[in-house]
C-alpha cells in the first residue's frame, strides 16, 4: 500500500512538472508569435512609408514635366527646366536632319520609362547662344545635365554602335553610363544586337565630362 501511495505521488509530481513545462512552452511560443507580429507590423509600416514617399516623388516629377518627351521653344526655357530637375537629357536637333528623327523615337520611349529624368528637345536654330556656350558642333547631340551642369554629351551615333539601327536599350545603356538615369543593367556590357555587326570601332566609355571638346562631324550634319 505504501508503494501504491509513493507511485501516485510520483505520478502527480510528474504530471505537475509536465503541465508546468507545457505552460512555460506555451508562454514562450506566444511571446515569439507576438514578437513576429510586431516585427511584421513594423515591416509593413516601413513598406507603406517607402511606397508613400515613392508616390510623392513620382507626383513631384510629373508636375515638373517628367514622364514625357517635350519640346521647349527657346533657350530661355532650357535654363529654367534644368534648374528645377536633377537629371535632364536635352536633344539638340534640326528638322532637316534625319538622325534627329531616329533619336526622337527612342527618347519618347525612355521618357516614359525613366520618369526620374526629364527628357527635352530644342531646335538649334532657336538657341544659337546656348549652342555656342555648350560648344555643340554636331547634330544630333544630347546634352546630359545633372544638378544644373552639363556633365556629358552623346554626339551623333558614335557611342551607340555607329549605326542608325541602334536599339532603345543601347541608348538607355549609354545614358546609364553617364548616371543620368537609374540603369539596372550591366554598364560594362553595351547591349548591342550584334558585336560583329558594328565591328571594333566602339570602345567602352568611362564616366567623364567632355564639355568643351571640339567634335568632328560623324552625323548627318547640314
Amino acid at each position: 500500500m505504501a508503494a501504491d501511495m509513493f507511485t501516485k505521488v510520483m505520478e502527480n509530481q510528474l504530471l505537475q512538472t509536465a503541465k508546468l513545462m507545457e505552460e512555460q512552452l506555451d508562454a514562450e511560443l506566444e511571446k515569439l508569435d507576438k514578437i513576429d507580429e510586431d516585427e511584421m507590423e513594423l515591416l509593413k509600416e516601413k513598406r507603406l512609408e517607402a511606397l508613400k514617399k515613392s508616390q510623392q516623388q513620382k507626383q513631384e516629377w510629373l508636375s515638373k514635366g517628367h514622364g514625357e518627351y517635350r519640346e521647349i521653344p527657346s533657350e530661355r526655357e532650357f535654363f529654367q527646366e534644368v534648374k528645377e530637375s536633377k537629371n535632364v537629357v536635352c536633344h539638340f536637333y534640326k528638322d532637316s536632319t534625319f538622325r534627329c528623327k531616329i533619336l526622337d523615337k527612342h527618347l519618347a520611349l525612355l521618357a516614359k520609362k525613366h520618369i526620374e529624368t526629364k527628357f527635352l528637345k530644342l531646335n538649334v536654330e532657336k538657341a544659337p547662344f546656348l549652342c555656342e556656350r555648350l560648344r555643340i558642333k554636331v547634330i544630333p547631340t544630347l546634352a546630359l545635365v545633372k544638378d544644373g551642369k552639363t556633365r556629358d554629351y552623346v554626339v551623333g551615333f558614335t557611342d551607340l554602335g555607329n549605326t542608325d539601327e541602334f536599339t532603345t536599350e543601347t541608348l538607355e545603356w549609354r545614358l546609364g553610363c553617364a548616371d543620368i538615369i537609374n540603369y539596372s543593367g550591366n554598364l560594362m556590357e553595351p547591349p548591342f544586337q550584334s558585336q560583329k555587326k558594328y565591328g571594333s570601332q566602339f570602345t567602352k566609355l568611362e564616366k567623364k565630362t567632355i564639355r568643351g571638346k571640339k567634335y568632328d562631324s560623324d552625323s548627318d550634319d547640314d
